[in-house]
């Protein structure tokens, strides 16, 4: 007799994730992950009770890591004029995988509805803005943090990719802004 695999919550978001690569966020149903991990419906249901909070614990677990890399890179830029815009624009140095792409889109897709997905990501802009304002020269810090977003939306969402050697210069670029911005 077999014995029972146990699934954990990893595992049902692993599943989401693979939901997600496969069928995109509107593919995303608690169905369709059950599906996916091998197990009752039931049982996804029980960790997540909504197929919007089950996108919203997939996108935190994403959100998290991300978070995770950011505050790794500040800590490698703590030699740096802004270690806080220059640790997220070294964090914007990594190559991004399909996973993150999908996971990009399915928070494009599901941001106009789900307010708890909203929540998150004011949050997350809140943390950063209040970062860029905390350290030195603000103005310069915000308008180069907003040339980061702009740079990174475009690169997640896929609307246009740069070869390596353009990406690099480009978040060089975003660093001389600060760089050269003028004192206020």
């Amino acid at each position: 007799m077999g014995r029972n695999r146990r699934i954990t919550k990893d595992d049902i978001l692993d599943a989401a994730e693979r939901v997600v690569m496969k069928l995109g966020a509107t593919g995303l149903s608690i169905d369709a992950v059950a599906q996916e991990a091998g197990v009752s419906k039931s049982t996804v249901v029980y960790d997540h009770k909504s197929k919007g909070a089950l996108l919203c614990a997939l996108i935190d677990r994403r959100l998290t890591a991300e978070q995770e890399r950011q505050e790794q890179s500040i800590l490698e830029s703590k030699d740096t004029p802004h270690p806080e815009l220059f640790g997220r624009i070294k964090a914007a140095e990594r190559e991004i995988d399909d996973v993150d792409r999908a996971v990009a889109m399915a928070i494009s897709a599901s941001v106009s509805h789900e307010e708890a997905l909203q929540q998150q990501m004011r949050d997350w802009t809140k943390a950063d803005l209040a970062a860029m304002a905390a350290g030195p020269k603000p103005d310069a810090a915000l308008l180069a943090y907003l040339a980061l977003m702009g740079f990174q939306c475009n690169f997640f969402f896929g609307f246009h990719q740069w070869a390596p050697e353009e990406q690099a210069r480009i978040l060089e670029n975003i660093r001389t802004m600060y760089a050269t911005y003028p004192e206020t």
